[in-house]
């Protein structure tokens, strides 16, 4: 929250997120660096731009799948891995699947955390259960939902896999994620239009 109230107007207000690669960024140690990868190519200016003489990140135009499966384990050996796809292809899930497994069998170590919509239930659950099948040994599941997911709806429900997850995460996760649910739930907006109570979900898909 302290990274987005950084963007903060002279009045204290928040018009625009700023998004993971800037979020990411101002949480980098002094000896940590960042890669960042885009294949749209007015989205690549637009992120190139942002990061125009730091040293400590580098932008490139690439699929970030073939960057996932093709630059890791990094030469440190530790690091973490954030991917925030745009789900326009109907085959997402199924392509993050597939190229986690790739990645985590090169490099076992790493952090992976991959954001989803939770619109399909049915995608999200066969999703998840990929790394258990998989016996990946330390997976943590994290969703919220500000209202009933509908299909054809606008996106109210999001989730994260974390493969590796900090060993703090799921605690301070107990106490972030029913916070900021009930945040965003009491938007007037999101209180007019909603159905049910707003929920939260912390599940360890698999531990070692």
């Amino acid at each position: 929250m302290d990274c987005i109230e950084s963007f903060a107007g002279d009045d204290a207000s928040i018009t625009s997120y700023p998004g993971s690669p800037l979020i990411t960024r101002i949480l980098l140690r002094s000896q940590d660096r960042m890669a960042a990868y885009e294949l749209h190519p007015e989205d690549f200016i637009t992120l190139k731009e942002q990061f125009v003489g730091d040293y400590q990140a580098r932008v490139t135009a690439l699929d970030g799948w073939m960057a996932l499966t093709g630059h890791v384990p990094p030469k440190e050996k530790r690091g973490a891995v954030l991917i925030d796809p745009p789900f326009e292809a109907t085959t997402e899930f199924e392509t993050a699947a597939s190229k986690l497994l790739e990645a985590y069998k090169k490099w076992p170590g790493g952090t992976y955390a991959f954001w989803y919509p939770a619109k399909t239930r049915r995608s999200v659950e066969t999703f998840v259960q990929t790394f258990n099948s998989a016996k990946i040994p330390d997976v943590l599941r994290l969703e919220m939902a500000i209202a009933d997911q509908k299909p054809d709806g606008p996106m109210v429900a999001t989730g994260m896999v974390i493969i590796n997850p900090p060993y703090t995460l799921e605690d301070e996760a107990q106490i972030l994620l029913p916070w900021l649910t009930t945040c965003l739930s009491t938007d007037a907006n999101v209180q007019k239009n909603k159905s049910s109570s707003a929920r939260h979900l912390i599940e360890v898909v698999s531990q070692g």
